[in-house]
């Protein structure tokens, strides 16, 4: 495993990421997701990131029950305090304490920055800054960040707000470079002389397989590397980023991945032209930017699973496979149930209009 210091630390480069654990019945396997833990420990992973709304409040307490059996001080926690869950800074953190099952939060964060959120974070009268900052005097908080979903302006607005903040935690990979203006928000980063946190490196699992076409073009550039492990190499290639953080749901992902960081391998400058020209390529097909975040669904009143659905509606704005179209449009719980509340989108960090693709759906769009 490779580490990189931050301030007087040293962190391993991969860090897990709890918000897509393996799951049953719509519940967290905790047998599976902790062969995950273990494996991770074993293999010098030393930074664990959850947040208070991960797997509908569940994932705090798998992973303090996880990580009980190892000594304090051979990992890093990490979670997230999300105003629109609940805005009681004060009552949510004991809360996580206790879920968590320890004394003190390695890396605390403002969850989900974007322009929704930014001004509720800053109301005065909540005083989150002065709460933040007395636990870390006490040693409840050993280091405050935030995690950004919004708009660069939005990202520079919350970063002259205060100079609190030792971290900042984005979602990059080289599609969302592009298409989600992820270089100038790591540009407003770099400028504050701050590190990046990366969430989101394989964006939902996305750049896990780009297509035969393009998987073919970067499996014959480097035969010996996945096509996951180029996101990541890519990310290693820009000297700013810290921590890269993936969410993990089987054995074979977290051993590629584990792999792919026993070597600090920036791309050459050949090969990161050549996955950029594939980006391009891939961008321009598709249609819906999901990530498969999931904060759309708790709360969808007809209880859609809409990442599954997005993902679908790409799936189909490639192959054009209306037989595809017409069995799905049997499933039960699909876009025919969405009531257009809008409610998923006010919950989208990309900000997706969920509704209006739900339309499209119906009328066979991505066939077109």
């Amino acid at each position: 495993m490779i580490y990189k210091k931050f301030q007087d630390l040293s962190l391993s480069r991969l860090g897990m990421g709890n918000m897509r654990l393996p799951v049953s019945r719509g519940r967290i396997d905790e047998k599976r997701a902790q062969e995950i833990i273990d494996y991770a420990m074993a293999q010098g992973v030393n930074y664990y990131d959850t947040a208070y709304v991960y797997h509908s409040g569940e994932s705090e307490s798998f992973l303090g029950k996880a990580l009980k059996k190892y000594p304090r001080d051979s990992y890093y926690l990490a979670t997230k305090f999300y105003v629109m869950a609940n805005p009681d800074i004060e009552k949510v953190f004991e809360e996580q304490l206790r879920k968590l099952d320890t004394d003190y939060i390695d890396f605390y964060l403002l969850h989900c920055v974007n322009e929704e959120t930014c001004d509720a974070y800053m109301k005065p009268e909540r005083k989150y800054l002065d709460f933040l900052m007395e636990q870390k005097a006490k040693g409840r908080i050993r280091h405050i960040g935030f995690s950004s979903h919004g708009k660069p302006a939005t990202l520079e607005k919350f970063l002259n707000w205060s100079d609190c903040f030792e971290f900042v935690q984005i979602q990059l990979n080289y599609l969302d470079w592009t298409m989600q203006d992820a270089k100038k928000q790591y540009e407003i980063i770099t400028e504050h002389e701050l590190p990046v946190w990366v969430m989101e490196p394989m964006r939902g699992g996305r750049l896990a397989s780009l297509g035969r076409k393009y998987d073919d073009m970067l499996q014959a550039a480097k035969p010996e590397w996945s096509v996951p492990t180029w996101a990541f190499h890519w990310l290693m290639s820009l000297d700013n980023v810290t921590m890269i953080l993936s969410g993990m749901s089987d054995m074979d992902q977290i051993r590629d991945n584990v792999a792919t960081f026993a070597k600090e391998e920036p791309l050459t400058k050949e090969q990161a032209m050549l996955l950029m020209n594939i980006a391009a390529g891939y961008q321009s097909k598709l249609a819906v930017p999901c990530t498969a975040c999931r904060y759309c669904c708790d709360g969808c009143p007809a209880g859609i699973d809409i990442p599954v659905w997005m993902n679908l509606y790409n799936e189909l704005s490639l192959t054009k496979d209306r037989k595809r179209w017409e069995e799905a449009m049997k499933a039960e719980n699909g876009p025919a149930e969405c009531i257009g509340c809008g409610q998923c989108t006010s919950h989208c960090p990309q900000s997706i209009d969920v509704p209006g693709y739900m339309g499209k759906f119906l009328d066979a769009a991505p066939l077109e």
